[in-house]
């Protein structure tokens, strides 16, 4: 029992807090962005390192956090070699040399395989960007600008092939360059792609012509045939007799790069090789061809 001074006290001091009940611990909520980065992608996908993978990878190597599927193959060579292309690493090696070596190959050059590895992606993916839907109203590059695929079948370009029209203004960024073609509005896009291939065939020869012309005689030579090629990687050759052969794609691309080509193929009637002396030739007529040729070889252009 307290006292009268205990309870006198009491009643002059500030009242105890009562501690406050916690409530249910909660477990912490992620955004649905978080949790889920695609529809259905596994999360072992996400966790996993950058990796490259050849359809026909028969080894793999971890190269620091990038992996690696390369396709290996024994051959008749006398060193271990790599190539890289569109698919992939392709490591090949005599019989006699040992796996472990191959691999400790792998691991010397790993830096150069990843950086080439990561180009030839880039490489692919910008030509995947660069792929045509052919329509009216598909868009292609001829001469390094932006054309206009516009179908009009009321008039007959059997002579031409089409009829190119520049626009007089048009939005910045837009293409102001539009290739009437002769095809009806219900073509196919086979029917409306061979007839714009036909007509830059028809512009290819008319322009490496003049070009070939141009560049002749400052170089001191003589061609004597022009053919057209189609080849996946191939711009040109030259030959001995004076015939050249060039792709049409080159169309393409600006003008300058066509005229690196053209000289490049043309130097070659005076030194059939690749030597410095080869290469003062080229820079005798384009004395900036190595930044053409880096554009020629990093341009993306339409996958016929």
């Amino acid at each position: 029992m307290q006292s009268p001074l205990q309870l006198l006290l009491d009643l002059f001091d500030e009242p105890k807090a009562r501690p406050t009940a916690r409530p249910p611990a909660v477990a912490p909520t992620l955004p649905a962005e978080e949790i889920e980065r695609s529809p259905g992608e596994p999360l072992a996908q996400l966790l996993a390192p950058q990796a490259f993978r050849h359809p026909d990878a028969n080894r793999e190597a971890r190269l620091g956090e990038v992996l690696v599927a390369y396709e290996f193959r024994r051959a008749k060579r006398k060193n271990i070699g790599f190539s890289v292309g569109p698919e992939g690493l392709v490591v090949s090696a005599p019989r006699w040399v040992p796996v472990g070596e191959v691999e400790q190959a792998i691991r010397t050059k790993a830096r150069w395989i990843v950086n080439k590895l990561e180009a030839a992606r880039e490489r692919q993916e910008r030509l995947e960007a660069a792929r045509i839907e052919w329509k009216d109203g598909a868009t292609f590059p001829y001469l390094g600008e932006q054309v206009i695929v516009v179908l009009d079948p009321r008039h007959d370009f059997r002579e031409t092939g089409g009829v190119l029209n520049t626009a007089g203004e048009t939005l910045p960024g837009l293409a102001r360059t539009t290739l009437r073609i002769g095809v009806a509005q219900n073509a196919g896009p086979a029917q409306i792609r061979d007839a714009v291939q036909a007509w830059l065939m028809r512009q290819a020869r008319q322009l490496f012509t003049e070009r070939l012309d141009h560049y002749a005689p400052q170089l001191g030579v003589q061609w004597r045939k022009l053919s057209l090629s189609s080849a996946g990687t191939l711009w040109g050759t030259a030959h001995s007799d004076g015939s050249i052969r060039l792709n049409w794609r080159l169309v393409h691309f600006r003008l300058p790069v066509i005229d690196y080509v053209v000289a490049h193929e043309l130097s070659h009637l005076r030194v059939m090789d690749h030597s410095p002396r080869f290469w003062e030739t080229v820079r005798s007529v384009v004395p900036n061809y190595p930044e053409l040729r880096g554009q020629l070889k990093d341009d993306a252009i339409p996958v016929w």
